[in-house]
């Protein structure tokens, strides 16, 4: 792991970062336009903040094949489908129940890895995610008795939850391949451009919002998307991947407290169950891979040292 520090302590700005994603609920909530016009611009917004900064790519950018640039459209297609569909939850079901959902994003990459790749996950692991799905279970049943409109903001939570899975899946691919700062920007401009699409074949308004709208549209993007989802990427440099990822659990407490302060939401005694068990099964999820993660990293330490001190001994 790398000994580097950054200028300010890690844990505050993890904190920082927590604290920005929570709020992307909230402004969701707060807007009246559709969630495909919120997305949108979220999308553009964030693209013309970070293209500034996008010339030092120019040469990786210049080296990408057709394959990529397919693999860049499908990632960008299925991250405009996520947030078409969680956004769209919000108007159905709770934040709480929302957010804790979306932190089901490891099982689905779980199920689809293993699909794909074949990468297999420990007992532990599996079992962690069971009490996690289980806790989804609870939420949904609490929302039942609320309404059938919250079990169907649940369902588009879950779809577009599935959908961010198979994104980041491809994401993985394209990264080792180009630097993650390029691939963001393009799958922003790409999924944007598809809600563009969208917004045009259903008719939906381009500019017709009062200031109130421009400025939720702005805050979604320098919020949660610049103090929240840039930083975290920004703090790999700092700190391991597994240790950021914790993020996940922190984003449907915020949101919840946040929605309990802002927007006033009270959750029934099933949906604060099914909420302990998805983020105590999550949090056992992520202390697996961690250890994991640890002993590989002593592995791959290990096998260098012997790989450094073989030449000599052959001497």
């Amino acid at each position: 792991m790398t000994t580097k520090k950054p200028p300010v302590p890690v844990a505050l700005l993890m904190l920082i970062g927590i604290i920005a994603i929570s709020f992307s609920a909230i402004f969701i909530k707060w807007s009246s336009a559709p969630a495909s016009v919120q997305a949108m611009y979220r999308l553009l917004f964030t693209s013309l903040l970070m293209a500034p900064f996008v010339r030092p790519y120019s040469g990786a950018l210049a080296k990408l094949r057709l394959k990529d640039w397919l693999l860049l459209a499908a990632s960008g297609f299925m991250l405009a489908l996520h947030f078409l569909l969680w956004m769209g939850s919000l108007e159905f079901t709770s934040v709480a129940s929302s957010t804790m959902i979306m932190a089901l994003e490891p099982v689905f990459i779980m199920i689809g890895s293993f699909l794909l790749y074949k990468e297999r996950s420990s007992v532990s692991a599996v079992a962690g995610l069971g009490v996690a799905i289980v806790g989804v279970v609870f939420i949904g049943w609490g929302d039942i008795g609320l309404s059938q409109d919250n079990l169907k903001g649940d369902l588009l939570s879950i779809f577009g939850t599935a959908a961010v899975a198979v994104h980041l899946m491809i994401g993985k691919k394209l990264v080792a391949r180009m630097p993650s700062y390029l691939y963001s920007l393009i799958v922003f401009i790409i999924a944007g451009a598809v809600f563009a699409l969208y917004n045009l074949a259903t008719g939906t308004a381009f500019f017709d919002y009062p200031p109130k709208e421009w400025g939720i549209f702005a805050l979604l993007a320098v919020v949660p998307t610049v103090f929240g989802h840039i930083l975290f990427n920004w703090l790999l440099q700092y700190t391991s991947a597994t240790t950021v990822s914790m993020n996940i659990l922190g984003e449907p407490v915020g949101a919840s407290m946040l929605a309990y302060l802002l927007l006033g939401e009270r959750l029934t005694g099933l949906q604060w169950g099914g909420g302990v068990l998805v983020l105590g099964g999550l949090a056992c999820y992520l202390y697996v891979g961690a250890r994991i993660a640890i002993r590989e990293e002593e592995r791959q330490r290990s096998y260098m040292q012997e790989a450094q001190v073989l030449p000599e001994n052959a001497s």
